[in-house]
């Protein structure tokens, strides 16, 4: 009996074996879901009480929304599949940190925020893409400028571990926040900028600082200058219906690009 029972075990054992060992080989053979970009959030600069950069017909935060609410709707038309959300549809102020816990918050694939540039003197011209990175004191004029939002905000060193935007070198804390998503933000940042460069405008290249704005992202994220308010040539420009379109056809191409080379 006992003979008959370990015959039986042994004959399921030799019928059961091969097919177990083929469903560990099917199922490791399977590949994983291939990676898409689903989310894209995107973030008009300043908005509210933060008028942002002035130029001499315009505020940095009207363009700003233009844009964006512009961007998103092409990026609706030209990627179906790619959902957009935006950080703000209308003139409002929203803290910095939570332009960035709502990308978080999404799984957002990418954060896009668009902003114009200012300079003295009304000559400087072009664009440029900032992604979060070095912490360079003497290379952070654009970040103190684009952080002095945080003063208009509530409570703002505790939503920032004690940061000062106003002291230069308080922006060490940053170095201390790791950006794990550098390399594939620098990747669309350079993709952005030629695409400007191909459309005719001056590129000023892409820049690594310590904004507050990118540096919590969980996703790759940058902020793009899509030109300068003290300039009233690129000011005409970014009111332009043409210029708009211009610009964010630049965006949506470097965006497609990116999403091509990521989703191989």
């Amino acid at each position: 009996m006992k003979s008959n029972l370990n015959i039986r075990k042994r004959n399921f054992i030799f019928f059961l074996a091969p097919a177990i060992l083929l469903f560990m080989v099917l199922t490791s053979a399977t590949p994983p879901p291939a990676y898409q970009i689903r989310t894209i959030v995107i973030d008009a600069g300043h908005g509210g009480k933060d008028s942002g950069a002035r130029g001499s017909r315009s505020l940095e935060k009207n363009i700003a929304l233009e844009v964006a609410l512009r961007l998103g709707k092409e990026i609706e038309k030209q990627l179906p599949g790619v959902r957009v959300m935006y950080t703000r549809r209308s003139d409002e102020f929203i803290d910095l940190y939570k332009r960035i816990r709502m990308a978080n918050a999404a799984k957002a694939d990418i954060f896009i925020s668009i902003h114009c540039n200012s300079a003295p003197g009304g000559s400087s011209k072009g664009t440029e893409t900032i992604v979060s990175g070095s912490h360079r004191l003497s290379q952070q004029t654009a970040a103190i400028r684009e952080n002095a939002s945080l003063l208009l905000e509530e409570n703002y060193k505790e939503n920032y571990q004690g940061f000062d935007p106003k002291d230069p070198e308080s922006y060490i804390i940053f170095s201390l926040m790791k950006n794990q998503y550098r390399e594939k933000s620098v990747k669309l940042a350079n993709l952005m900028q030629q695409e400007y460069v191909n459309s005719g405008r001056v590129s000023r290249g892409i820049l690594e600082q310590g904004l507050a704005v990118l540096a919590e992202a969980g996703m790759p994220a940058v902020l793009t200058e899509i030109g300068f308010m003290s300039n009233r040539t690129e000011e005409a420009f970014m009111l332009s219906d043409e210029g708009q379109q211009e610009i964010v056809q630049n965006i949506v191409s470097a965006i497609s690009s990116y999403k091509k080379s990521v989703e191989r």
